[in-house]
């Protein structure tokens, strides 16, 4: 049986995330009974992921404030704020943030893909090892371990994903 679970913003996991953004984990596997997990970040302008695919997980953005383009499959979306991404699982996709802030909520279902951030963010809670990065072979890494495949590296805006990632 799945039990509620309430906490308050403080209480949230933080990981340092991709372009120096930081991510708020706020329900994840142990939370939700395996159902789903819930992250929120807070990024910058560039701010962008690799091409990628997930396995398992079908994934909603929803974009709080900013913009950004998003690319799902064949198509690339231009989003502002209130805008809305679906990512079904099995489609490859990327985004890249084009304003100074943005502020992204997500949800994947079912859970698991916080196993993902963690293998390759960093713990806000610790302190900052010199140097320290997400190198791409981090998260291809992390990827691997955690049922989503790097397909690609990050795209400009103008960009598509190339067909090749697409069969």
């Amino acid at each position: 049986m799945t039990i509620p679970y309430l906490a308050q913003a403080a209480d949230h996991e933080q990981l340092e995330w991709l372009g120096g953004g930081i991510m708020q984990i706020l329900l994840d596997a142990r939370h939700t009974g395996g159902q789903l997990t819930m992250f929120r970040t807070a990024a910058t302008e560039g701010s962008a992921s690799p091409v990628h695919v997930h396995a398992d997980e079908d994934e909603i953005i929803v974009l709080l404030s900013g913009s950004g383009v998003f690319w799902a499959g064949e198509h690339r979306y231009e989003l502002s704020e209130g805008g809305v991404a679906y990512l079904p699982r099995r489609v490859p996709h990327a985004y890249r943030l084009t304003s100074p802030t943005a502020d992204m909520l997500a949800i994947s279902t079912p859970a698991g893909m916080e196993g993902f951030f963690r293998a390759a963010g960093r713990d806000l809670s610790r302190p900052r090892p010199e140097g320290w990065s997400i190198t791409p072979a981090d998260l291809a890494a992390a990827a691997e371990d955690h049922g989503q495949t790097i397909l690609g590296p990050p795209l400009t805006t103008d960009d598509m994903i190339p067909a090749a990632y697409l069969t």
